[in-house]
């Protein structure tokens, strides 16, 4: 999927611009927008859909957003903008689709760990793949998207179809971790209203990782010619190995914890320590104690501790927390709506509040306040849930819950 959605973030598109503003921003914009449309929906689709049309939408969803980039390669600037929405509008909800069949299980966090690797590796793979193809073969930018794409195709069908047979939990994930299944619009409802304040902090605390997360990522191209590594397409997958490795590790690890409250109360604490090691690794960079590739690489690590656990693991431990029979993808798509609407604000923030700063310069500020916000919001998280699950019934869904289900006919 990301060889569809990056590689395009590897070109940098020099001196174009429309409307006053940077054509890269607009393009990445662009295609952020149409991702987070998709969130939006991949709240109710992904909810809903059940486990026998996961691998199909999969390609489905993939296929159209080729098409799309090549309406990007084929059409001229400015007019071909718009084929980055429609790039990004499917790929949104590949995600959810994915984690669907691995969630509920007692291994689900090596799974999800491995998931999760997949696309700290990828983001920077695709975009050494692309930048590759445009020194080595000649291709232009607009069409270099569309290429990189087409290398992957053959491979994106076939791991699919794998995925698509992995049996579902057995009864003794069930036990361990609650029955997943759909949940409707009023299961959806009355969830929020139990946990909304926990909830809240939690997705405020994921738009800054995931404005952080994609301002890394795509503008890692402009950050590192900024380091003097503007001739190094390797540079994008060099340091985003170590990254995937430490997170896979630590991920996995957290496996050995068998009680759920516990495993939660762990990932609250290394996504506040994810949080610190930015602010920390930055101000040594800045202080001239590391150089351009152990700063980036730690801030990679920091980074993706925070954001690893909303994409997989976390959501699916606070509902084997609560035995809340329901589906992880619901949270994540709760989360990730938001979270890219964050994206796209901190974009336009970018071009019309700060444009004076150079790239490298906003990554640092953005750095120092992912540090001081992202902590306060995880700790009052981790407060908040430590004392809902000290007063829940966790052999049955307390009163309120069983109204609800009564009213929707469930």
């Amino acid at each position: 999927m990301y060889a569809f959605r990056k590689p395009f973030t590897a070109a940098t598109f020099e001196e174009l611009s429309f409307w006053g503003v940077d054509y890269k921003i607009l393009l990445i914009t662009s295609q952020v927008l149409g991702y987070t449309v998709s969130k939006f929906l991949g709240i109710k689709i992904v909810s809903e859909m059940s486990g026998s049309r996961r691998a199909l939408s999969i390609l489905v969803l993939i296929g159209l957003s080729a098409v799309a980039l090549l309406g990007f390669a084929l059409v001229p600037p400015p007019y071909n903008i718009i084929f980055l929405f429609f790039n990004g509008l499917p790929l949104g909800m590949v995600w959810g689709l994915v984690f669907s069949f691995l969630e509920g299980r007692k291994v689900t966090e090596i799974l999800g760990a491995g998931l999760s690797v997949s696309f700290i590796f990828s983001s920077g793979f695709v975009k050494t793949v692309g930048a590759w193809i445009m020194l080595h073969w000649n291709i232009s930018e607009f069409w270099m998207p569309v290429v990189t794409g087409m290398l992957f195709a053959a491979p994106l069908v076939l791991f699919v179809w794998m995925l698509h047979q992995m049996p579902p939990p057995s009864r003794q994930d069930e036990q361990l971790r609650t029955k997943r299944q759909p949940m409707h619009q009023q299961q959806r409802r009355a969830f929020l209203r139990l946990f909304l304040p926990g909830i809240v902090l939690l997705v405020v605390a994921y738009i800054f990782l995931t404005a952080f997360r994609d301002f890394r990522d795509n503008f890692a191209a402009e950050i590192w010619q900024s380091l003097g590594y503007g001739d190094t397409p390797e540079i994008f997958t060099v340091t985003e190995v170590p990254v995937a490795i430490g997170v896979l590790i630590i991920m996995g690890l957290l496996m050995l914890i068998q009680d759920n409250a516990k495993a939660l109360s762990t990932y609250h604490g290394i996504i506040a320590f994810g949080f610190v090691l930015i602010g920390i690794s930055t101000f040594a960079f800045e202080q001239g104690w590391l150089n351009p590739l152990v700063w980036i690489t730690l801030v990679g690590l920091g980074l993706y501790l925070g954001y690893v656990p909303f994409n997989s693991i976390l959501f699916d431990r606070l509902l084997a927390t609560f035995r809340y029979v329901g589906t992880a993808g619901f949270l994540i798509y709760v989360a990730d709506s938001f979270g890219y609407l964050g994206s796209v604000g901190v974009l336009f923030y970018k071009n019309f509040g700060q444009a004076q700063l150079t790239w490298l310069r906003f990554f640092i500020l953005a750095g120092y306040g992912m540090t001081l916000v992202g902590s306060v919001l995880i700790f009052f998280s981790w407060l908040y849930f430590k004392h809902k699950a000290a007063h829940w019934q966790t052999t049955e869904y307390p009163v309120e819950l069983e109204r609800e289900w009564q009213v929707s006919g469930k």
